[in-house]
């Protein structure tokens, strides 16, 4: 039994995945719920109508903005972990103090870091269309990223292929197939 299914096979589960904005961590997690019928969260929802505003307006968060959020991200987690049930939700995690918060239970969390070149995450950027954040502060989440460490619990995986392809290979580095599926109330889907 791999470490993941060992993770897996006594709680509920939830993947957070994670990377700077533009490098499809939306479409991805969307793919993996529906995929796994897991429940779906997209985290940017969760935002505070401040924080939109800020990045929205080109202005980068601060450690003290993105608090208030990261506590949402955190409660969302721990909220599945209490219904016994799996899940999947988007937030950047750009920091270690950041994914430390969200994995506070210290069990049943995995960060997906979803990485690639500045170019292609630029180019991806500028292609989307309706989202509040833009591409002038990619400089600033490259800035702030800490890309996960080999002690925290959390696979990297390249986004240079198709959403599809991304899923899959997430599902088969976590062995998720193997997984007992919690059923789940409903799976939402947001724009």
């Amino acid at each position: 039994m791999s470490d993941w299914q060992s993770i897996a096979a006594d709680r509920p589960l939830v993947l957070v995945v994670m990377g700077v904005s533009g490098c499809g961590k939306s479409t991805v997690a969307a793919l993996l719920a529906g995929r796994l019928h897991w429940e779906f969260e997209e985290g940017d929802s969760l935002h505070p109508p401040a924080n939109v505003k800020k990045m929205a307006a080109g202005h980068p968060l601060t450690d003290a903005d993105r608090m208030p959020w990261l506590e949402k991200v955190a409660d969302w987690i721990d909220d599945r972990h209490a219904a016994g049930e799996n899940g999947v939700i988007t937030c950047s995690a750009l920091k270690r103090s950041y994914r430390e918060l969200l994995n506070r239970r210290h069990a049943g969390v995995i960060f997906v870091y979803l990485s690639g070149s500045r170019d292609l995450i630029a180019s991806r950027m500028a292609a989307r269309q309706g989202h509040f954040m833009p591409t002038a502060l990619l400089d600033s989440q490259f800035a702030a990223l800490e890309e996960p460490a080999p002690d925290e619990p959390a696979v990297s995986i390249e986004i240079g292929r198709k959403p599809k392809a991304i899923a899959q290979a997430i599902i088969a580095e976590l062995h998720l197939t193997d997984v007992p599926t919690i059923p789940m109330r409903a799976v939402k889907q947001h724009d």
